[in-house]
């Protein structure tokens, strides 16, 4: 285990297996942040989670005794909607999601359709609604129109839940879309995407040098802070265990490692 000889002036963590598992805080979790917020860190959350939106996450952080505003917390809602209106603002869309990214899209004025003839983007996302109907629209408007391009919410495979369970995640839904297509994925505003640091570090005056990324996962937590030049600290309470870095190349490697969060504290 490795820990932060300092305070950095800027903390980005992940939610789901950092801050809390399911509807409980994680041990320590309400006493780093709190203690970051004293010692004048600026502390954000981001979260791969579309099935929710930064007011819920908001609200429910206040549930478990840690308030924070709406405007510290960033997820693939708000970057897929961002990514749109950069990109593709007159693109018709198709999103296999849960209500809170098909609101977010409609107050963005984004057009969503179900008519494969006149779909531009099929969005895949973290959907417990996913059907069969779904992915048919999706294969006509890829596949038999030749018209649709794929892109994605986040590359998560699963949704860790406690007592070491999951569901399903976009990356599920992703693989069924381009295995019955042939397509590829053509992008994900998730993490590792930089989209999502961009969005959270957004009117931050802290140099990347100066901010540590917080995170459970090695593939989209810790490889967006490595590639984004900043330090990083992986927590064993999520998705990624100690054996996982045995082998791990030196430039994969998270800066620090920690049993659980307040092991970030120095």
């Amino acid at each position: 285990m490795t820990t932060p000889e300092r305070i950095y002036a800027a903390y980005v963590f992940d939610l789901d297996g950092t801050i809390y598992l399911g509807d409980e805080l994680l041990p320590g979790a309400r006493h780093v942040v709190e203690t970051l917020r004293e010692q004048g860190a600026v502390v954000r959350f981001v979260s791969n989670n579309p099935t929710r939106d930064p007011e819920q996450y908001a609200e429910k952080l206040a549930r478990l005794g840690l308030p924070t505003p709406v405007e510290e917390v960033v997820n693939t809602t708000v970057t897929m909607t961002r990514w749109l209106l950069d990109h593709h603002p007159d693109a018709v869309v198709f999103p296999i999601a849960e209500a809170p990214l098909k609101n977010a899209l409609a107050a963005a004025g984004i057009r969503m359709s179900e008519d494969p003839a006149e779909i531009d983007i099929v969005i895949s996302s973290y959907d417990r609604g996913f059907e069969y109907r779904k992915l048919q629209i999706a294969f006509d408007a890829i596949r038999v129109h030749r018209r649709a391009t794929l892109v994605a919410t986040n590359p998560d495979r699963f949704c860790p839940m406690p007592g070491g369970g999951g569901e399903p995640d976009c990356a599920a839904i992703t693989a069924a879309i381009e295995a019955c297509t042939g397509t590829t994925c053509a992008k994900t505003v998730g993490k590792p995407d930089p989209a999502i640091l961009d969005a959270a570090l957004d009117g931050i005056d802290a140099g990347r040098k100066d901010c540590l990324v917080v995170g459970d996962r090695l593939h989209t937590d810790i490889r967006m802070g490595l590639d984004a030049g900043m330090a990083t600290a992986l927590v064993l309470t999520g998705d990624t265990q100690q054996d996982e870095l045995d082998d791990l190349p030196e430039s994969e490697r998270p800066t620090f490692v920690v049993e659980r969060i307040d092991g970030l504290l120095p």
